[in-house]
């Protein structure tokens, strides 16, 4: 295993791309870069399943649109299948505004990264969702949300409704509605007078409260409960 020089585990991650080059190029990344290790390569979605049952990643590189089975329900089948602590799933997409990223976030991805990111900001993006964070620009998330959820009536296209958030207190939804507004947990923390920790306990409460797998699934909520709406702001 790879020694980072300072006693903490290299983050193991799956790479899943049908691309040769592409898988290739951000395996030789992986490779290259400090404190990461390649836990595996899959071409398709069902060796991702089969290769994250066997090798337990710490994070997934999850190519999106794949033949036969989709990052999507990869992604499903892994965190159904996971020991906790389950993987983190990083959806791998060449469109920023892409139907199949929405179904990945509701079915627990952490994120999505564009294919054309720089290495750094790959490399970045690993870390961050290895370390709980959810990983996408606000404003494409929001247009996600209005072009793929919305039906006339309001109601989610092709889902099951949105959760209840008459379960949550007043400060949890406080939090998730900064949170849905690209706040990360140090500046929600600093703008409601808490602490970090407690931001984290928060959204904790609410996953477990709102049947929910990831922070990028609260994000999806809020907006579709209409707890906060396009174009809004953090205020």
């Amino acid at each position: 295993m790879t020694d980072t020089g300072n006693d903490q585990r290299a983050i193991r991650v799956l790479v899943v791309d049908d691309q040769f080059l592409v898988r290739g190029g951000l395996v030789a990344l992986l490779r290259a870069a400090p404190g990461m290790e390649v836990a595996g390569e899959a071409v398709d979605g069902a060796e991702a399943v089969a290769l994250a049952a066997k090798t337990h990643p710490d994070v997934v590189l999850m190519d999106i649109r794949m033949p036969g089975i989709t990052g999507i329900e990869a992604t499903e089948r892994i965190l159904a299948a996971a020991a906790d602590p389950p993987p983190r799933i990083l959806v791998l997409t060449t469109f920023d505004l892409d139907e199949y990223v929405y179904g990945a976030l509701r079915a627990g991805a952490s994120g999505f990264l564009l294919k054309d990111a720089g290495p750094e900001r790959l490399l970045a993006a690993v870390t961050a969702v290895h370390r709980g964070d959810a990983l996408f620009a606000p404003a494409v998330t929001r247009r996600l949300v209005e072009a793929y959820t919305r039906t006339a009536d309001g109601t989610a296209s092709g889902a099951e409704p949105p959760a209840d958030l008459a379960a949550l207190t007043s400060r949890e939804v406080e939090v998730v509605r900064l949170v849905a507004r690209g706040l990360t947990n140090a500046e929600a923390a600093d703008r409601l007078f808490i602490s970090e920790a407690t931001v984290k306990t928060h959204l904790n409460r609410t996953m477990t409260k709102l049947g929910l797998a990831s922070r990028a699934q609260v994000v999806v909520v809020a907006y579709e409960t209409g707890l906060v709406t396009p174009g809004g702001s953090a205020d």
